[in-house]
């Protein structure tokens, strides 16, 4: 009926990746012309062709139900397709689905359907894709389960930009909500020192000696000034150490326990974080669309 040349042909034409080019040829009884209108309409070619450009806007989101909760980060091109309200929808429509399924992958969530409707998460995305005209991409996502004797805190700040859930052992809703707004704002990156892996704590530590060597101290001295550097940076670095941004007198640690609570766990997702960030000429790039050329 058609050839691996065929797909091959048609893959260059379309942009589209291989199976979903099968996929059309096998709708279309191997139809080349057929089969480019059939991923036209299903906006694949047009998605496709859009995967390698960079999305570092988008939102974030946590959502929780009795013991579990998922936090999912949703990409886009620029902050105006962010705002939009079908994009808002798509990302709830993801973090709630993974709420209800026990996936670890990507590619695991890509393939669930989501909820009311006869798409996958992966279908969902490559639609929007081609009807907002911008690359979206599904990044990243946790699903969180916890106890009956502990308590999920979410934060959401700037609509979305930063997003962030804390476990806690306790009870107390309130709390474990203030020390995820304390996550979002300090961005700690470990809870406590114990997870600092050694290399990063001996990296640290030459740098300190190196600093306090280039001081002119002695080397005996030097060591002494690198343990309590080293101090300060688990304060920098590590939740329960931090000062607490409602009280800065006391520790983070400290509020969880003067509360009757104890830290277990935090993610924190800022949109965009770690990623290359586009630099584009935005001029350049509006007469490119009016001129069809992009």
């Amino acid at each position: 009926m058609f050839t691996a040349k065929d797909v091959k042909d048609l893959r260059e034409k379309t942009g589209a990746g291989m199976m979903d080019c099968k996929k059309a040829l096998d709708a279309t009884n191997g139809n080349m012309e057929e089969a480019i209108t059939w991923l036209r309409e299903k906006g694949i070619s047009k998605a496709e062709k859009k995967a390698s450009r960079i999305a570092t806007e988008g939102l974030s989101e946590a959502v929780e139900d009795n013991n579990v909760a998922a936090i999912v980060e949703v990409n886009c091109e620029t902050d105006f397709v962010s705002r939009n309200s079908e994009f808002k929808t798509l990302l709830t429509n993801i973090v709630n689905t993974l709420l209800k399924n026990d996936v670890k992958t990507i590619e695991e969530a890509d393939k669930l359907v989501v909820e009311n409707t006869n798409e996958t998460i992966e279908e969902m995305v490559i639609a929007f894709t081609a009807k907002i005209g911008e690359k979206i991409s599904f990044r990243r996502f946790e699903r969180v389960e916890k106890s009956d004797n502990q308590v999920f805190g979410i934060y959401s700040h700037m609509g979305g930009r930063i997003t962030s859930l804390v476990v806690l052992d306790g009870d107390n809703k309130e709390v474990a909500k203030d020390i995820a707004m304390h996550v979002a704002a300090m961005n700690p990156s470990y809870v406590r020192s114990s997870e600092i892996e050694e290399e990063v704590l001996n990296k640290e530590r030459e740098i300190y000696k190196e600093q306090a060597m280039n001081e002119g101290k002695p080397a005996d001295i030097a060591e002494k000034m690198v343990e309590g550097r080293i101090k300060k940076y688990y304060k920098e670095v590590c939740l329960v150490e931090q000062p607490f941004i409602k009280d800065s007198n006391i520790s983070v640690e400290q509020y969880a326990k003067n509360n009757n609570c104890s830290i277990v766990s935090m993610i924190r997702y800022e949109v965009g974080e770690g990623m290359e960030k586009r630099c584009d000429n935005f001029a350049e790039e509006v007469m490119n669309q009016v001129n069809g050329t992009n």
